[in-house]
C-alpha cells in the first residue's frame, strides 16, 4: 500500500505521524508515512530516525497495515502496542463525526481481534485551534535566536563531586514516576549521553537529559526529547527554567537545528514553553474507544 498524498495532506492538521510521533513540518511527507508502513513488515522495525532506538532493540508499536482505512477527507491508520497488556490506537484523520466513529468501531473490532486491555482513538487539532487538555506538539528552532548559557548552579552529572552525584539516586527515586529510575539505569550503564543537573545545597534538585543529537528524516540535527523534572520540595525557586535554558544552550553549541516537545496543555513544563516562546504546532489527545 502507498499513501495518497492527495488525501492524505489536508487532513494531517498535526505533524505527527503514528509509531514515530511529532515530526519538524519540513520533513512532513508521504513517504514519512509510507516508511511505518515499510517497518511494520520487516524484521527490523526501527526506522533509522526514530527517536526510541535510544532505548530498545526492539520497536513495541507498529502500523497494521491491512487494517487502514485511507479515502478523500479521511484516513484512520491503527497500531498495536504490545506493552502490558497491549492497547490498539486508531490514529483518525479527519475530524468530521462519522470519522470518529468509524475510528471508534475500527479500535473496537481490532482490539478483540488481538486481544488487548485498551482500545484509544488518537485525534489531532491544529495550533489555530484553543485545547484545554491533552498534548500541545511545540517547536524549538535554534537558528532563530542565540541560546545563552544561564548563571546558576547548573552543570553535568559527572561535573559535580563525588558526594553531590551519590544523591542522584535518592532523586532518581523520588521522580521516579518522571522516567528518572529508568535514566540513572542508563546513565549508570554508559549508554546515555550528558545529564544536566541542578543541586541545591549539595544535593540534586533537578536535572534534565540526557542530552543527544541525531539526525530526522531528512538528516537535520535535532535535539531528542529528554526527561526534564525537579524535586517538590525544590520547585518554584526557578531550578527548572535554569535546567530548561542550560539545555537549549547545550543543544544550540553542539549544532541541534531544532528540538521537537510534547507537554500536557496546562501543566508546569507547558507553561514554561510558552513562556519561553516556542512554536505550538497543535495537539493531540485519545479517548476510550
Amino acid at each position: 500500500m502507498r499513501f495518497r498524498w492527495a488525501w492524505l495532506r489536508p487532513v494531517v492538521t498535526v505533524p505527527f505521524v503514528p509509531t514515530i510521533g511529532p515530526v519538524h513540518p519540513s520533513v512532513l511527507t508521504e513517504d514519512l508515512f509510507t516508511d511505518t508502513l515499510i517497518a511494520a513488515s520487516t524484521d527490523q522495525w526501527f526506522l533509522r530516525y526514530d527517536k526510541d532506538i535510544r532505548w530498545s532493540e526492539s520497536k513495541d508499536e507498529s502500523v497494521l497495515v491491512e487494517d487502514i482505512v485511507h479515502r478523500p477527507s479521511e484516513t484512520l491508520i491503527p497500531t498495536l502496542s504490545q506493552r502490558g497488556s497491549g492497547v490498539i490506537k486508531v490514529h483518525t484523520y479527519g475530524m468530521k463525526a462519522e470519522s470518529v466513529l468509524a475510528a471508534v468501531e475500527l479500535a473496537q473490532k481490532l482490539s478483540a481481534v488481538h486481544g488487548t486491555a485498551k482500545a484509544r482513538i488518537v485525534r489531532f487539532l491544529g495550533p489555530e485551534t484553543p485545547h484545554g487538555r491533552g498534548t500541545r506538539i511545540q517547536l524549538k528552532d535554534f537558528r532563530t535566536a542565540p541560546c545563552p548559557a544561564p548563571e546558576g548552579p547548573v552543570q553535568p552529572f559527572e561535573a559535580w563531586p563525588q558526594g553531590t552525584r551519590a544523591t542522584f539516586a535518592e532523586f532518581a527515586r523520588e521522580m521516579a514516576d518522571d522516567g528518572f529510575a529508568f535514566l540513572y539505569r542508563q546513565m549508570q550503564a554508559g549508554n546515555v549521553g550528558p545529564v544536566l543537573t541542578a543541586v541545591a545545597g549539595d544535593e540534586v534538585a533537578g536535572a534534565i537529559g540526557p542530552m543527544e543529537i541525531r539526525p530526522d528524516a531528512i538528516g537535520a540535527a535535532q535535539l531528542m526529547p529528554q526527561y526534564f523534572g525537579v524535586l517538590p520540595k525544590h520547585r518554584g525557586l526557578g531550578l527548572g527554567r535554569l535546567l530548561w535554558r542550560a539545555a537549549m544552550h547545550w543543544g544550540q553549541a553542539h549544532g541541534a537545528a531544532y528540538q521537537l516537545l510534547q507537554t500536557e496543555v496546562g501543566g508546569p513544563s507547558d507553561r514554561l514553553c510558552r513562556s519561553e516562546g516556542l512554536t505550538s504546532l497543535g495537539f493531540t489527545y485519545w479517548q476510550a474507544a
